[in-house]
């Protein structure tokens, strides 16, 4: 599939909160980030969807009782959702709870941006950035390059973090 890429990508990025229409598209961005995982197991068609249904609705669940002051929002470029951005700010740190794209965005310029606006944010108000990112997800190198901090590894997830200080 083609990337979507704009020379001037960030000048279309907006978000939007969370509504209760959002739930197929929220739905779709979820189950995209585990398309390679479910090619590896034996199951048809209708028990990867009722798998990825329930892991789904575990995540969403888990996100709202332990952050439900978060800042849940859709990414759009344009008019055009294109992915989520879920933020929890507290005191000291802004973590990034979950950024995540469609396919044909990612790697198109839209998420540098957004984590760039949020670095701001920390720089502004003193308050360092993390983030867990996948073992195995290209985004590793995003935030390497942005000059996140690996602070810990455990399973399958990498602890980063940015602190504008440093």
């Amino acid at each position: 599939m083609a990337k979507e890429k704009s020379q001037d990508s960030a000048k279309h990025i907006a978000m939007r909160p969370i509504a209760p229409n959002d739930e197929p598209f929220l739905y779709k961005v979820f189950a995209s980030t585990r398309a390679d995982e479910m090619k590896l197991v034996p199951w048809n068609e209708a028990q990867k969807e009722a798998f990825l249904k329930q892991q789904f609705t575990a995540q969403r669940d888990y996100y709202l009782k332990h952050y439900p002051d978060a800042q849940y929002q859709i990414i759009l470029l344009g008019e055009r959702p294109v992915g989520r951005l879920y933020v929890h700010r507290i005191e000291n740190e802004i973590r990034i709870l979950d950024v995540t794209l469609l396919p044909q965005y990612r790697g198109a310029g839209v998420g540098t941006p957004l984590i760039r606006e949020i670095m701001s944010e920390a720089k502004r108000s003193g308050r360092a950035v993390s983030i867990y990112v996948d073992n195995f997800s290209p985004a590793l190198r995003l935030f390497e390059h942005l000059g996140f901090s690996k602070i810990e590894e455990s399973g399958i997830s990498v602890l980063f973090k940015w602190n504008p200080s440093a």
